[in-house]
């Protein structure tokens, strides 16, 4: 109930400011229909974005599990399906269409797709070998977005102030993002 109690005090902070004489009760009944309609925007808004990032963190975690155990090919093929799925969530139907569909993006979305079909099918070790070519491909425009982030943190940052990582990451840092 945090987000509720959290979303309510602004809106009781209009109430009391715009309360006025006899128009008290229309004034309170527009709020409370403007309350219910930010509640519901800001549930529906965030609702798919941290539930994707629940399913990709969770398809991480059992494709790693599925390597550790060599490879199996259940852990891998749920691992790759929670991670295309919290993907999908965490940033849209629309633009992770248009993400993988990029020309520049091609040889990279085959090269993962057709790794994923070959852990479906059986054969986890070479799809594994094909997806991983295919992530690298894909997403090698948010490493130095990464970076930054990894250098601002302040449990990893000491390692990227090192003037060897930091002449990397100056280099790779005027590249745009991909999305």
């Amino acid at each position: 109930m945090p987000l509720l109690l959290a979303t309510a005090q602004p809106v009781l902070a209009l109430v009391r400011v715009r309360i006025r004489g006899s128009r008290r009760e229309v004034v309170a009944g527009r709020l409370r229909l403007r309350f219910s309609q930010l509640l519901l925007n800001r549930l529906s808004c965030f609702w798919p974005t941290e539930i994707g990032l629940g399913l990709t963190g969770f398809g991480v975690l059992f494709s790693l599990l599925g390597i550790i155990m060599l490879f199996d090919k259940g852990f891998l093929a749920m691992g790759n399906i929670l991670f295309v799925s919290g993907v999908l969530l965490t940033i849209g139907l629309k633009p992770t269409v248009q993400f993988f569909t990029k020309p520049k993006n091609h040889k990279g979305s085959l090269s993962f797709g057709f790794g994923f079909f070959l852990v479906l099918i059986g054969w986890p070790a070479l799809g594994m070998m094909a997806e991983s070519y295919g992530f690298i491909t894909l997403f090698s425009g948010f490493w130095p977005t990464a970076a930054v982030y990894l250098q601002k943190s302040p449990s990893f940052g000491w390692i990227f102030h090192h003037p060897l990582v930091t002449s990397l990451i100056t280099r790779f840092r005027g590249r745009r993002v991909p999305v």
